[in-house]
């Protein structure tokens, strides 16, 4: 791998790792058009695997903004993130797949947050010409807490 290889695949890198972050923020921010903007035109989410819904990223930004109102306060932290960008020979290709951890508090405003969910992200990413954009995303929840109810433990 050259260095110009190598600087390059650094840069693809840190731009799916921005789009990751952007995703976070849309969702917490419950910025709707800036969650669509992160999807190409073909964009699918699947929620499924968190009880939600799956289909175009138009419709999941609909879903989500539905279901996180009660939550107006988010903290969508997603970490331990996985990036395997396809190798065409040595050099990098236009597809990436990135496997995430994401931890989620949510509550009402003012108030400790009164509800959490753990669990793994898998996004599908595609270099689009003006970047690298999600093409798909996938939730699969593992665990979910309600304090004071009986099952908090």
């Amino acid at each position: 791998m050259t260095q110009r290889v190598a600087l390059a695949t650094v840069m693809d890198r840190l731009s799916i790792d921005a789009v990751i972050t952007g995703y976070a923020v849309a969702v917490d921010d419950g910025a709707w058009e800036d969650y669509g903007a992160l999807f190409t035109a073909d964009g699918r989410a699947d929620y499924r695997g968190a009880g939600g819904s799956e289909g175009p990223a138009a419709g999941a930004a609909q879903w989500l903004a539905e279901t996180l109102r009660p939550f107006p306060v988010r903290q969508h932290l997603i970490v331990n993130r996985r990036i395997d960008l396809q190798d065409l020979g040595g050099y990098p290709g236009d597809h990436a797949q990135v496997r995430a951890d994401y931890l989620n508090p949510m509550g009402q405003e003012g108030t400790t947050p009164v509800f959490f969910s753990g669990g793994r992200y898998t996004f599908g990413v595609l270099r689009t010409e003006p970047g690298w954009l999600i093409r798909t995303v996938e939730a699969h929840e593992k665990w979910r807490c309600v304090p004071g109810t009986p099952s908090a433990g």
